[in-house]
C-alpha cells in the first residue's frame, strides 16, 4: 500500500537512526509502529477523564457572558 504521510521531526530522527543501522525506510516505519502497538493501549486512546481543581478565583465564572462583560469593562 502506498500512502503519503507527514512525519514529525522526532520520528524522522528515529527513522534516520534506524536507517544508519541498515534498516530500510518501510521496515523502520513498520518497526516503530509495531513497537508502539506492543505497548498496548496508550493514554491517548483511553477514555477522557475531566479533572477539576480550585484555583482561587474571586469571580463567579459559571456564566460565560458575565465573565466576558467583566473582562470588557473599562473600569
Amino acid at each position: 500500500m502506498r500512502t503519503t504521510v507527514v512525519i514529525d521531526s522526532d520520528v524522522a530522527a528515529e527513522i534516520e537512526r534506524l536507517r544508519r543501522e541498515g534498516v530500510g525506510l518501510s521496515e523502520a516505519l513498520n518497526l516503530l509502529a509495531r513497537r508502539e502497538m506492543a505497548r498496548g493501549p496508550s493514554s491517548m486512546t483511553g477514555k477522557y477523564k475531566h479533572r477539576t481543581s480550585r484555583i482561587g478565583l474571586k469571580v463567579d465564572v459559571t456564566n460565560v457572558t458575565d465573565v466576558l462583560d467583566l473582562l470588557d469593562d473599562d473600569r
